[in-house]
């Protein structure tokens, strides 16, 4: 069975130019203030909605900080990528991993499961705030 088309509506168009005007991972509150002060009239709840379904489709990163809280951006590649996360900044870097790739099909092949699906995130601290720290 395939897949419904997704609407594309006035909000949605809205929530990706936020998204390509931010060009950072942003908070669905954070990009609902700056559709305000566009004044773009879209809901909170509407905002939350659209991101889901834009990660949903492969559009949005989705990265979850420390409190749990989701900060979402539009992806640059549209190949599977995992991140480096900066401690200090938040700087991310998308990167490509096939040999993460082949570990996960393996790990799922030798526990009988397939299609695998898997979400990587490396944090560490990026050289500019390691020059900061040690100046």
């Amino acid at each position: 069975m395939s897949q419904p088309e997704t609407r594309i509506t006035k909000q949605r168009l809205a929530v990706a130019q936020a998204l390509g005007e931010i060009n950072d991972f942003a908070t669905a509150q954070q990009l609902h203030r700056w559709l305000q002060d566009s004044e773009k009239k879209v809901s909170l709840a509407t905002v939350y909605r659209l991101l889901q379904s834009m990660a949903d489709d492969g559009l949005v990163d989705v990265l979850r900080s420390g409190d749990g809280e989701a900060r979402f951006r539009q992806c640059i590649t549209d190949t599977h990528h995992h991140h480096l996360v900066c401690r200090s900044c938040s700087k991310t870097v998308e990167v490509q991993a096939p040999s993460v790739e082949r570990w996960a099909a393996r790990v799922a092949a030798e526990h009988d499961f397939s299609e695998p699906e898997h979400t990587v995130e490396i944090y560490g601290v990026c050289a500019e705030c390691r020059a900061k720290a040690s100046s």
